[in-house]
C-alpha cells in the first residue's frame, strides 16, 4: 500500500471552509487530504465527506477521514485515522477490510507498538509542538525523542510526524528517521507551500513507501 510522505490535515472554521481548503490542498498538488471535522453532527460529517471526495477524485488525491471509519466506507474514501480515543483500529480494519488505509495516532514507543499489533497502515506520532487543533496535551516530543522511537520500534512502519510543524522544521525531523510530514496550519496559510514541503520530503509519487501490513507484525 502507498502512503504519501506528506499529509495535509484540513482546517476551518466550517465545514464549508474545510472543504474550500481541501480542495486548494488538491489543486496545489497535495497528494493525501485528511476531513478533520470535530464538534459537529454525524450527518454534517457524511455530508461533508461526499463533497470532499468528489473534489479529490477529481484531482486523485487520497482521502482520509478523521474518526468515521463507517462514514469512510460509505463515501468510498481511501482511509480512515483514528485517534488515541477513536476505534480500536482492528475493529475498524474488520468493517473496512484490507484495501483502506488505517492510520493511528500515538505519543509515546507503546502507543507505537500497540499500532503496529493492530495492524495500521501508518502511524501519526506527536505532537512535535503544542497546536491550538489539538484538544489533548500530550508532552511534546523533542527530535531526540523521534530519533529514540524510530530506532527502538525497529519496523519499516511509515512514521508521520505531526502537530505544528513548519517548513523550517522539515530537514531536521527527516534526519531523525520519520517516513514523513503532516502539515496543517503550515499550508493553510499558504497552500504554495505544499510544492516546497514536496521539494524538502522529495516526495513524488514513485517515492512512496509500500507498506505490507502482512508481512510487518
Amino acid at each position: 500500500m502507498n502512503i504519501p510522505k506528506l499529509h495535509y490535515i484540513s482546517q476551518g472554521k466550517t465545514p464549508e471552509e474545510h472543504l474550500e481548503n481541501i480542495q486548494k490542498a488538491c489543486t496545489s498538488g497535495a497528494e493525501l487530504v485528511q476531513l478533520r471535522l470535530k464538534n459537529v453532527k454525524k450527518s454534517v460529517v457524511l455530508k461533508t465527506a461526499e463533497k470532499a471526495r468528489e473534489i479529490t477524485a477529481h484531482f486523485q488525491t487520497r482521502l482520509i477521514i478523521n474518526d468515521h471509519y463507517q462514514i469512510a466506507k460509505e463515501v468510498k474514501a481511501d482511509g480512515v485515522h483514528l485517534g488515541k480515543t477513536d476505534a480500536d483500529p482492528s475493529v475498524a480494519r474488520k468493517h473496512l477490510g484490507d484495501y483502506y488505509i488505517i492510520g493511528g495516532t500515538a505519543n509515546t514507543l507503546d502507543d507505537c507498538m500497540a499500532l503496529v499489533k493492530k495492524g495500521v497502515n501508518y502511524i501519526g506520532l506527536g505532537p512535535f509542538r503544542f497546536t491550538t487543533t489539538k484538544e489533548n496535551l500530550s508532552p511534546i516530543i523533542p527530535l531526540i525523542g523521534y530519533q529514540s522511537i524510530v530506532e527502538e520500534l525497529k519496523s519499516d512502519m511509515p512514521i508521520i510526524a505531526i502537530g505544528g510543524i513548519t517548513l523550517n522544521d522539515v530537514p531536521d525531523i527527516l534526519k531523525t528517521g520519520v517516513y514523513g510530514i503532516a502539515a496543517s496550519g503550515e499550508i493553510t496559510k499558504d497552500f504554495n507551500r505544499i510544492n516546497a514541503f514536496h521539494k524538502l520530503l522529495k516526495a513524488p509519487s514513485t517515492n512512496e513507501q509500500l507498506w505490507n501490513r502482512e508481512t510487518n507484525f
